[in-house]
């Protein structure tokens, strides 16, 4: 059973010739019709199927269009052609910070980021606890996130989208900025959903953990579909092996 189905997608943007420094400035351009753009397509006619309970890895150099997929499968991008089913609730964890004010404290922010994954405010002060001592930040529980690391801010964002076994989870290279022992309990936690049957979305440059937990590999190339197969085969044919 597919629980995710893109079908032909394609993702084109706008990008401007010249750099603008001015509200005014652009206004005038704008009424002059002087604005001008670069048109850069991010990916073209992109197809494939997931399964519900596969490890799907997607990976590709910079610019490939990983990020621009996990956007449109995540509803945060609409592609500009083509389009995506999707049969299941989604966590992603696509951008370092994503759904957190900086204003705010960490307390503040589970609830604020719990919300807009769709978890009621007593769901989550039942998993309070649970979600603070996953994220290893009890001793700044009430620190505006502002002044949080990198690896800190993902360590609660993990620790918010992980507390429930979503259907989906979509993964985008934030376990690269947590230390090593962190990167391996988000792994463990990860074991944990692909066993109860989450599907998983991954982007990530370490081919080695793709090898590891992915079943399935989406390699993207310029935007393109390089290769679509077995974790083992595309990720030896992407290392040139």
């Amino acid at each position: 059973m597919d629980i995710i189905q893109v079908q032909n997608i394609s993702m084109k943007f706008n990008l401007m010739e010249e750099k603008i420094d001015t509200l005014k400035e652009y206004v005038i351009k704008l009424i002059k019709g002087k604005l001008f753009y670069n048109e850069f397509i991010a990916l073209k006619d992109v197809s494939f199927n997931v399964e519900k309970g596969e490890i799907l890895g997607i990976i590709g150099f910079n610019g490939a269009g990983k990020s621009t997929l996990l956007k449109i499968l995540a509803g945060v991008l609409k592609p500009s052609a083509g389009k995506v089913l999707v049969n299941g609730n989604v966590a992603p964890l696509i951008e370092v910070g994503a759904g957190f004010d900086p204003e705010l404290t960490a307390k503040e922010n589970i609830f604020l980021n719990g919300a807009i994954l769709g978890h009621s405010r007593k769901f989550l002060q039942e998993h309070f606890n649970e979600i603070i001592e996953f994220a290893e930040l009890s001793r700044f529980i009430n620190v505006p996130v502002k002044n949080f690391s990198s690896g800190m801010y993902a360590r609660l964002g993990f620790a918010i989208a992980t507390v429930t076994n979503p259907d989906i989870l979509i993964v985008d290279e934030v376990l690269s900025v947590g230390d090593y022992l962190f990167q391996e309990k988000c792994e463990r936690r990860i074991q944990e959903m692909i066993d109860k049957g989450t599907t998983i979305i991954l982007v990530s440059h370490d081919i080695s953990l793709i090898e590891r937990l992915c079943n399935k590999v989406v390699w993207l190339e310029y935007g393109q579909l390089k290769e679509i197969g077995k974790a083992e085969l595309v990720t030896k044919h992407y290392k040139g092996v």
